[in-house]
């Protein structure tokens, strides 16, 4: 079958883009946050494409006055990969790698959004993620990220947030492979039972730079997937990768989640910088899809389906340990101090012997 990206030179097989091959659990994803100076607004965007599944969903989250709302979307693809639009949340590529503009349109529960994300810096690939359980790829992953700005506007039950460029920051991935999506394997995997993830991802952003900071750790502590840029702004000079990384976390009680973090990066040139990161309040994953009791990435929903709940954050229980820690950031070098802002991502399952965790879901003290 012959569909509008067939138009484009992006083929990767012989067969027409609508066919992706054989493995069901293949999707391509995009994601956005952004967030004012103070961090009292923030949101957040996903949408994703499931070339085998025959799936698109969205969603758009906002919080604001420490609640989080949360818009939801999914239709069925009829195998058409370039309409990114599910009625209520839409993404459309104005500038590829430069600009990108997305969109929320759901007045029944008062949430309706038009922003464009600007680019600050050239966008970065990470090492790319690849791991199994036994015989079975779980993961194989390739991603990007890209800091930037936002203008546009939000809306929220009537009353209009303008949102400019000098004022809101903020940080788009593009991600395409391999993870679990949809429904699950009614087969279990033998080898997958007892399931660890640490995962730390730390997107930031500085007046002149950017800098970003991700790892992957088993059980014992060792990563085996990581990475550390500081990534000038246009025209200010050279990505710079790093030599070390590694990030020290403080738990608040009760939790899986951060009171505390601290990055530290090693330079080729020898020199070590630091990035404090203090965590003012927790953006829930859940809002966007990831682990929704409903609205899954890739779940089913038939023709076209959309939905919405809300939260107080404060009232949330510790088991949804997917977040984004909106965080304030000070970053340590031989210059000095610069302050700065960005999230930290965090999602722990199962044991970690560095962070004290022994079970699927214990607390820290």
């Amino acid at each position: 079958m012959l569909t509008k990206g067939d138009d484009y030179p992006l083929h990767q097989t012989p067969e027409p883009v609508a066919y992706v091959g054989a493995n069901r659990n293949f999707y391509d994803r995009f994601f956005f946050n952004g967030y004012n100076p103070s961090g009292d607004v923030f949101f957040a965007v996903a949408f994703g494409v499931y070339p085998y599944l025959n799936v698109l969903d969205g969603a758009f989250s906002l919080v604001i006055d420490g609640v989080q709302y949360n818009v939801y979307g999914s239709k069925a693809m009829h195998m058409e990969r370039l309409d990114t639009n599910v009625g209520v949340v839409g993404v459309e590529i104005l500038k590829p790698m430069e600009q990108l503009r997305v969109t929320c349109d759901d007045p029944a529960n008062g949430l309706r959004a038009d922003l464009v994300f600007t680019a600050r810096i050239p966008a970065h690939e990470e090492p790319r993620f690849t791991r199994r359980a036994g015989s079975q790829v779980t993961m194989d992953v390739t991603r990007m990220m890209q800091n930037g700005t936002w203008s546009g506007w939000i809306e929220l039950k009537g009353k209009k947030i303008d949102v400019t460029r000098e004022q809101f920051w903020g940080t788009r991935d593009r991600s395409w492979g391999i993870r679990n999506v949809g429904a699950g394997d009614e087969q279990p995997n033998p080898e997958a039972s007892d399931f660890q993830f640490y995962w730390l991802w730390a997107p930031l952003n500085f007046k002149d730079f950017s800098a970003h900071y991700f790892v992957n750790d088993d059980a014992d502590g060792q990563a085996w997937n990581s990475n550390g840029m500081i990534i000038p702004v246009f025209g200010q000079g050279e990505p710079e990768e790093m030599r070390s990384v590694q990030s020290k976390l403080e738990f608040k009680s009760g939790t899986r989640h951060a009171a505390s973090a601290e990055i530290i990066f090693e330079k080729r040139s020898g020199e070590v910088v630091s990035f404090k990161l203090s965590p003012k309040w927790h953006f829930y994953m859940k809002g966007i899809g990831y682990g929704h009791e409903k609205f899954s990435h890739g779940s089913y929903h038939g023709e076209a389906e959309t939905g919405y709940d809300e939260f107080v954050l404060a009232e949330v229980a510790p088991e949804n340990i997917h977040i984004q820690a909106m965080c304030d950031v000070v970053f340590t070098s031989d210059a000095g101090e610069q302050k700065g802002q960005g999230v930290l991502e965090q999602l722990i399952i199962g044991p970690h012997a560095p962070s004290g965790f022994k079970e699927r879901l214990d607390f820290a003290p």
